[in-house]
């Protein structure tokens, strides 16, 4: 039986977290979720089964640059792809994502179908 890899969501909203959680679990994907890069990373460090990561690039703290930044500079963590999601959708966030790291980008409200799609190229 092959093991999923769990998604890691990463979202300082708890609805944004309820919407996608709700949608990847009716595909059949095994979710967890933090409410700031932080609780993030304290997940990233405890779970082995992260295959890949929804970030929230709008959050107080440490934002979704800086916390891509931070996985991309980490031994651990760079190979896990990391899909920046955000309300941010002006022309040249999708590049500005991408050059922090972001493996993938989608902007909210979120595709399902292009999520999927996503996930199923990133997901090792």
């Amino acid at each position: 039986m092959k093991i999923e890899k769990e998604i890691l969501i990463i979202d300082d909203d708890p609805k944004n977290i309820f919407a996608l959680q709700a949608v990847l679990k009716a595909k059949k994907y095994q979710c967890v979720s933090a409410l700031s890069a932080k609780k993030g990373f304290q997940l990233l460090s405890s779970n082995n089964n992260i295959g890949i990561v929804l970030m929230d690039m709008m959050m107080p703290e440490m934002d979704g640059y800086e916390a891509i930044a931070k996985m991309k500079s980490d031994e651990e963590l760079k190979h896990i792809p990391v899909i920046a999601v955000t309300a941010q959708a002006m022309t040249g966030d999708r590049e500005k994502c991408l050059e922090a790291g972001a493996d993938g980008y989608l902007s909210k409200p979120v595709n399902v179908d292009e999520l999927v799609q996503l996930l199923n190229q990133l997901i090792r």
